[in-house]
């Protein structure tokens, strides 16, 4: 006996709830490169005090960097270590330098300091600015005649793309030094050769990469961190529900952003 095919048919409402999951995602993109826009002619037309700008940079650049150089040294020992222990095998443990430095270089210091600023610096912004949504503050800088986006926006994005280049440099330079340090004491390669063959193996292409990147994951998490901060709602549970997806968010794009920039750069 031939028994019947039976075809699924589609749940109430599947195609609906998917089509509107992506008219909400299109929209909030569309929201991003609105904020975006209203953020560089408020640059141009009317900077923000100087005064604010420093105290973000101080807020986003000072107290990230010790938690960047332990990530930045920890990955450098590590990676040196591995390798090191591994290259051993064909007789190349010199070479540790070359790879731990472009390693460095042109991904993990970029893709792990964004990380850590999206997890501190990110939450940070979203949970103030969304404190000062649900509290109305937001609302009374507008009665006040003065623009959100001026006053906190601004300020946060222009801190962020400054402070999180820089901190990929100090990442790369104390991954290096932790690198070094596994090298001359567990890989018996002496310090001048250390340095001899990264110098030598490491090209200004590297280093452009790595900065570049570091400017892209600085906009995706600044702008993502504001957006999310302005548009809280529904109290203190708001605010929690906005920090959460910040890091989520930033994170995944960060990720996600990796690859293409890797593509991008590899073919200039």
């Amino acid at each position: 006996m031939v028994e019947a095919e039976v075809v699924r048919a589609p749940a109430s409402g599947e195609h609906p709830a998917r089509a509107a999951g992506l008219l909400a995602f299109v929209d909030t993109l569309g929201a991003l490169a609105y904020l975006t826009r209203d953020a560089v002619r408020s640059f141009f037309r009317r900077p923000p005090p100087w005064a604010t700008i420093v105290d973000q940079l101080e807020n986003v650049g000072w107290r990230s960097l010790s938690i960047v150089s332990l990530t930045a040294l920890s990955m450098g020992m590590v990676l040196a270590l591995q390798l090191g222990n591994f290259l051993e095998r064909f007789g190349a443990k010199m070479f540790v330098s070359r790879i731990v430095g472009v390693s460095l270089v042109r991904e993990m210091a970029p893709i792990l300091t964004a990380l850590m600023l999206g997890g501190r610096v990110g939450a940070g912004i979203t949970a103030e600015l969304g404190t000062m949504a649900v509290t109305e503050q937001i609302d009374a800088i507008r009665a006040l005649g003065a623009s959100p986006v001026r006053v906190l926006v601004v300020p946060r994005m222009l801190a962020i793309m400054i402070m999180l280049p820089l901190l990929t440099i100090i990442a790369d330079l104390v991954g290096i030094l932790g690198g070094l340090f596994i090298s001359t004491t567990e890989l018996r390669v002496s310090s001048d050769f250390y340095w001899n063959s990264l110098l030598y193996g490491m090209m200004l292409q590297d280093l452009f990469s790595g900065f570049g990147k570091s400017l892209f994951f600085a906009y995706f998490i600044g702008i993502i961190a504001c957006y999310n901060g302005l548009h809280v709602t529904g109290g203190a549970d708001g605010v929690g529900r906005a920090t959460t997806s910040t890091v989520v968010e930033a994170s995944i794009t960060i990720l996600i952003a990796d690859f293409f920039l890797t593509k991008l750069f590899l073919l200039t």
